[in-house]
Order: C-alpha cells, then structure tokens, then sequence
C-alpha cells in the first residue's frame, strides 16, 4: 500500500511540474501578428477560437463590432489582461493564468465592418473553453 501511495505521490508531482515547465515556458513568445493582412489562422488543437473567415466552426466566434475598437485596451485591461503593441488597425494582448502562469494570447483586427478576434493558448493542447470564454466575456464587457 505504501508504494501505491508513493507512486501517486510521484505521478502528481510530475503532473504540477510538467504544468509548471509549460506554464512558464509560455512566457517568452509573443503573438503571432498578422499574416497577409490577416489574424493568423488557429492551430489544428483545440486551444483557439478566430472570427476571421475560413475558421471552422468549432472554432469560430462572431466578431466585434467595429465601434468596440477604442474601447479595446480599457476592457483588456479591466479584465486582467496586458495590451502589449497597438497600432492603427492592430491590437495583441497577453492574459497570463493565475495557477501555473499560462499565457494566452489574445489579438485583434480592425477591418472595414468589424473587429476580428483570435483568442489562442500558446502551450498546450485544450484550454478548457478558456479562450471562447474570454472572446464572450470580451463582447459582454463592451455591450456586444
């Protein structure tokens, strides 16, 4: 019985290390920008939503509207997160997670109609709904 309790006790310390490692890992990239003019697409995991055209629709969300755009960096902000380069038609931010320091990122376009968004982890595989949560959480905050 003592071994048992010793081998969960080693398959749960390898469990919060390997988090560990992944979430402090995350910390030195940065968001992908925009690829010919565009968010850039989602990875094949299921850790990223995007409104922009072409997403499939397990990993779609509607976009912004384009009215949302000055109030951007106030609710980025407002909800923990850090705006880390905009411009004129662009806008990258990074929200970290408080237990192993997770960072995702989170970027916008504005185009003619709307503001596309793209929400993705930059580590892992799922994120639990983390990102489709924060794009809803995002649109509720500026009235969308």
């Amino acid at each position: 019985m003592r071994y048992v309790l010793y081998g969960v006790i080693l398959l749960v310390a390898l469990g919060v290390g390997t988090f560990f490692y992944l979430g402090q890992s995350s910390q030195g990239g940065t968001a992908p920008g925009l690829v010919e003019g565009r968010l850039a697409p989602c990875p094949s995991s299921p850790n990223c939503v995007s409104s922009e055209a072409d997403v499939p629709d397990d990993k779609k969300v509607d976009p912004l509207p384009v009215d949302a755009w000055a109030q951007l960096p106030a609710a980025i902000t407002d909800m923990g997160g850090v705006v880390t380069r905009q411009d004129d038609t662009y806008l990258a931010a990074e929200f970290t997670s408080r237990t192993f320091g997770f960072v995702d990122d989170v970027e916008f376009r504005l185009a003619e109609d709307a503001v596309h968004v793209r929400s993705a982890s930059r580590v892992g595989y799922s994120d639990r709904g983390v990102n489709s949560e924060r794009v809803a959480a995002l649109r509720q905050k500026l009235g969308g």
